[in-house]
């Protein structure tokens, strides 16, 4: 196709000379599939990834003190035989607002008393993670000269060209040298790093050599909510709208009861499923291999034990997932898989055989999505509808069958877009019914939810101002201490998402195997192969159509 798209550059441009250099084009871009996968601090993250891929040490693994905090996509090396880290930054422009943020709160006494609920403590962390315990005793200016940043130099230039990238030879060494821009120490306890860039990292790409389950899928490590700074906020809302697949990974032993695992599901189930393309819902539990109870049982007995578990474990899940409304609005039971899984066992095998661990489903399952965007057919089944309008625009036209062909087609797209038509009618009728209830709902509950943001309950009145203040400085979001990024807009629009979400679920189905609209989409049809049956003399032309519909 490349020798046909320079051919065409050569000759006139037409309208059907510049259509068909764009369906080359869209031809060449790559289509992946996102694998979202979520856990807090200790879960087994990346240690789960490293096993799925066969690459071991490629994500570094965290513990209570380092957690992930930039999100890491994971993907193939399809250019040579090197592993590749690609470091996007924030803006500079970014960073200097959140830099003038805190002299403005943090250092007028804003983080005294409750005040430190709203943003002030995680902003802290950002500016000791980069500059150490000196930023305290600096202004905004001081902090954007360019003697901190001259180990990330990338980071001081523009949008296109601030990228930095890391290439090795080895999964470990490349893993060595991403802990200081994608980990968070809060304890300082590292003392081979002295600095961490994360508060500076937009997103990170790790590209590995030779992996075929990765040709065609990423997956992508993700902090469990958003971030205040607006860049790293509007990504990690794409990428978890974008997924088709999430993984929400726990350990096993409180699976079932482990409200951050949950909560993570539930707050961002609006953005993955009914607002996002997610069809499936892995909840994973990790490290099904042990427990200090099977110290003194011979190797029957834990393997006996370990399936015992697994099984409860399962069963739990399910049962607590029964239980979710919130997040049964969005997904339903076909949905949603539980896996009980031993990255460990997986590697070593002392207790389990590799398919006992579970980890082989995970990795057929990515085969399966990879194989679903087969480069070959998809290629080829384009390419076909390309060169058949290109030659068939070169032959001559046969009288009158070329427009009797047109008026049966137009007559078929009358037909066929009537019965769409109808099916969207209906549907926008039960939306509106929907929503009107909605608003009903949100009048009267408008008040009371903007008090319970702006006037938290056993607050102080001088809370109101610093809340109102951070509201208005980041655009609505608010963040209280060890809670969840919220969005005042979100919440007092709940009552209209809320009034839709089941009928939404119904029209635009998760489901694989169920289509939009009841299928009245995917049964359009131009009835192309009876008519190429009955006209040779344009079966080129109708071949495009047949290709295109």
């Amino acid at each position: 196709m490349e020798h046909v798209y320079r051919k065409l550059k050569n000759e006139e441009k037409t309208k059907l000379n510049n259509f068909l250099k764009a369906k080359i084009g869209d031809l060449e871009t790559e289509k992946r599939e996102l694998v979202g996968v979520f856990g807090q601090t200790g879960a087994g993250k990346s240690s789960l990834i490293n096993a799925v891929i066969g690459v071991k040490n490629l994500l570094p693994s965290g513990d209570v003190r380092a957690c992930t905090s930039v999100m890491i996509k994971v993907e193939a090396n399809t250019k040579n035989s090197k592993f590749e880290a690609e470091i996007e930054f924030i803006s500079k422009e970014d960073w200097k607002d959140e830099l003038w943020y805190v002299d403005r709160i943090l250092k007028d006494g804003a983080q005294k008393e409750e005040g430190d609920d709203y943003g002030g403590g995680d902003t802290g962390e950002k500016l000791t993670a980069v500059y150490g315990e000196e930023w305290k005793n600096m202004s905004p200016d001081d902090l954007m000269d360019k003697k901190w940043f001259k180990e990330i130099p990338e980071f001081l230039q523009n949008r296109e060209e601030g990228k930095k990238i890391l290439t090795f030879e080895s999964a470990r060494e490349l893993s060595a040298k991403l802990v200081k821009y994608t980990k968070s120490d809060s304890t300082g306890q590292d003392g081979d790093i002295k600095r961490f860039y994360w508060p500076l990292i937009k997103c990170v790409t790790v590209r590995v050599p030779h992996n075929d389950l990765l040709q065609h899928v990423t997956l992508v490590d993700l902090p469990g909510n958003g971030d205040y700074n607006k860049s790293r906020d509007k990504m990690w809302k794409e990428i978890v709208g974008c997924c088709s697949t999430v993984w929400i990974v726990t350990e096993i032993k409180r699976a079932a009861s482990d409200a951050e695992a949950w909560d993570i599901l539930e707050n961002a189930s609006s953005l993955m499923g009914n607002g996002g393309e997610c069809q499936q819902v892995h909840f994973i539990c990790t490290k099904s291999d042990y427990s200090p109870e099977w110290e003194d049982k011979s190797a029957a007995e834990v393997r006996a034990a370990i399936f015992k578990r697994n099984r409860e474990a399962k069963e739990a899940v399910m049962t607590n997932f029964r239980k979710k409304r919130k997040i049964n609005k969005h997904f339903s039971e076909e949905c949603f898989k539980v896996f009980t899984v031993s990255s460990k066992e997986f590697l070593k095998r002392k207790r389990l055989e590799p398919e006992d661990t579970e980890i082989p489903k995970l990795q057929e399952f990515l085969q399966e999505l990879d194989d679903s965007h087969s480069d070959t057919v998809n290629y080829v089944f384009g390419a076909l509808g390309i060169i058949s309008l290109i030659h068939g625009a070169r032959y001559s036209k046969v009288a009158g069958q070329t427009e009797r062909v047109h008026t049966q087609l137009q007559t078929t797209l009358r037909e066929e877009l009537d019965k769409i038509r109808k099916a969207l009618g209906e549907v926008y009728m039960d939306f509106k019914k929907c929503l009107t209830e909605g608003v009903e709902k949100s009048k009267d509950s408008c008040e009371k939810k903007l008090n319970s943001i702006l006037f938290p309950r056993r607050a102080s009145g001088s809370a109101f101002h610093k809340t109102l203040k951070y509201v208005v400085e980041n655009n609505g979001t608010y963040k209280q201490k060890k809670r969840r990024q919220e969005t005042m807009n979100e919440k007092l629009s709940s009552h209209l998402t809320d009034s839709i979400d089941e009928k939404f679920r119904k029209t635009f189905p998760n489901e694989r195997q169920c289509e939009p609209f009841n299928g009245v989409i995917k049964a359009f049809s131009l009835q192309t192969e009876r008519l190429i049956q009955q006209n040779k003399a344009v079966e080129l032309q109708l071949t495009f159509l047949k290709t295109e519909v």
